[in-house]
């Protein structure tokens, strides 16, 4: 079911629209980076091996499947601003619940319980997030997406030094978790208050039953186009979850470095990742979404080649420079390209988000596996040639009435201001 604005907007409510999802987008990033410098310490409070924490964690894995699961009914029933509003609330109760089951009650499955709840609020607020944000775009008529997707990139840094700061002055886990919840739904409250109230179409009595909602949205994965998209969506998301998970053990093992350059070049992935992402915006509004995509994606293939084949270590951190700049957009644009690619953008963005939660989550385990084999730099060939895959169907991405590409190599814009039949 769509949302309607029942008030037109004029450019002062846009940024201010803009901006909220952006601090909800950055209060993702925040979210799930809060466990990561603080797991020695969680596992300690816990007193189970790093297998128990594994599984643990998968909680995030399981909650995140529910919640992109039930994201488009929860959109449709309460509007942006409750919608988004609940998930930031969800978010900083879990994180709670997380700190507290760990560091003061010491129970497994209370702490199991937060990071299942975690993983369903950042699942579903995840995809009413990026309907929103294609929303902002229309009403604007710029490219944004990647400004916001750049602040979900600047939150995961924030939280991760908050997490990495709270440990090196020997603060609590269950202080700093606390203390990041009380951040979380303050900022919240703050940045839903600027939401536009888009409520359902139609008056309660004639929405769809929740059997229809839920038959919607498995069709669009019988939908070939908004298959495609996810696509392109695995193949950066594979290549980005990867460099989360490995680079590290990459630049150590694969090109023999210490564990300080290691750690430094993981810094200039996320550096030049969120940078791409800010300055993906104008270019995309310069060259279309369609050309941003293949001219990044290209940047990354040829990024992940120098990576895996390089010698001096110069051209390593040029290799990892280009491979962030070609996992920096194909996210946000391929969630540009759900909203608008057929009626019920909840339930296409749920569509497509699911695939990348799945390459960015699932994929790397699977690289870990296959390097017990081949080892590491060459399970890499495996990522280059997903993200191919995703330079070849980028065309996917296109706005709805486009045209091709012409013989003489222009192109028609395919901006978010641009008029289709």
């Amino acid at each position: 079911m769509a949302l309607v604005q029942t008030v037109p907007l004029d450019a002062r409510t846009i940024r201010r629209w803009r901006n909220a999802i952006m601090t909800a987008f950055a209060i993702g990033g925040i979210a799930v980076s809060t466990w990561g410098p603080r797991l020695p310490q969680l596992r300690a409070d816990l007193g189970v091996d790093n297998a128990a924490i594994g599984l643990v964690l998968a909680g995030v894995t399981v909650g995140s499947v529910g919640g992109l699961s039930v994201a488009a009914p929860l959109l449709a029933r309460l509007g942006s601003r409750r919608g988004i509003g609940t998930m930031l609330w969800l978010i900083a109760a879990a994180v709670a619940v997380i700190g507290t089951g760990a560091g003061l009650a010491h129970s497994v499955v209370v702490t199991t319980l937060g990071f299942v709840l975690v993983g369903f609020a950042i699942g579903s607020v995840d995809v009413m997030i990026n309907v929103d944000g294609a929303e902002v775009e229309r009403a604007a008529g710029r490219t944004w997406m990647p400004l916001m997707h750049a602040a979900w990139s600047a939150g995961a840094i924030v939280g991760a030094g908050i997490g990495a700061g709270c440990a090196a002055l020997g603060i609590a886990l269950q202080w700093q978790f606390l203390g990041e919840a009380v951040l979380i739904a303050t900022a919240g409250v703050v940045a839903t208050r600027f939401v536009p109230v888009r409520e359902p179409a139609g008056a309660a009595s004639e929405r769809e039953p929740v059997a229809v909602r839920i038959r919607t949205w498995l069709r669009g994965w019988s939908d070939a186009r908004l298959l495609l998209i996810g696509v392109v969506m695995l193949g950066v998301e594979l290549g980005e979850g990867t460099a989360n998970s490995w680079l590290t053990l990459a630049v150590r093992d694969g090109h023999r470095q210490t564990d300080a350059v290691a750690a430094l070049f993981f810094a200039a992935f996320a550096a030049s990742e969120t940078v791409a992402r800010v300055a993906g915006g104008p270019l995309v509004d310069r060259i279309g979404r369609v050309r941003a995509v293949q001219l990044t994606t290209a940047l990354g293939v040829a990024g992940l080649l120098a990576f895996i084949l390089a010698g001096p270590v110069w051209l390593v951190l040029v290799g990892i420079v280009l491979w962030a700049f070609g996992v920096s957009l194909g996210f946000p644009l391929g969630m540009s390209a759900a909203a608008d690619s057929g009626p019920n953008p909840a339930a296409r963005v749920s569509v497509v988000a699911s695939i990348g939660y799945l390459a960015n989550l699932g994929g790397p385990p699977a690289i870990g596996f296959v390097s017990e084999s081949v080892g590491l730099l060459n399970a890499l060939w495996l990522v280059l040639a997903l993200m191919l895959v995703a330079l070849v169907l980028a065309r996917a991405l296109r706005r709805p009435g486009d045209g091709m590409i012409h013989r003489d190599g222009t192109a028609d814009t395919d901006g978010p201001g641009q008029e289709h039949a």
